[in-house]
């Protein structure tokens, strides 16, 4: 889970990094934001995220959508197989 409002790089930004390392590029990567334009989620799309969630400014409400995510994404979702 990558916020894209971090105070020195941008999430977008560290998103990239991620991205343009081979090592590194099969880490899915969820962006948080409060935003819900959609060009900045397109931005993340075309940049390799996974998945754009707006993330809600009440904390019990953001902690019922992190509970779904860790459902989709360690229960229900397959993830690549990495060799190391």
């Amino acid at each position: 889970m990558l916020d894209i409002k971090l105070p020195k790089l941008s999430g977008i930004e560290v998103l990239k990094k991620i991205k343009e390392d081979e090592r590194l590029q099969v880490i899915p990567v969820i962006m948080l934001t409060t935003s819900d334009r959609d060009e900045e989620a397109n931005k993340c799309y075309r940049e390799g995220a996974n998945s754009f969630i707006t993330k809600p400014v009440k904390f019990t409400e953001f902690s019922e959508k992190v509970k779904v995510l860790k459902f989709y994404w360690l229960l229900t979702n397959r993830g690549p197989k990495v060799n190391s």
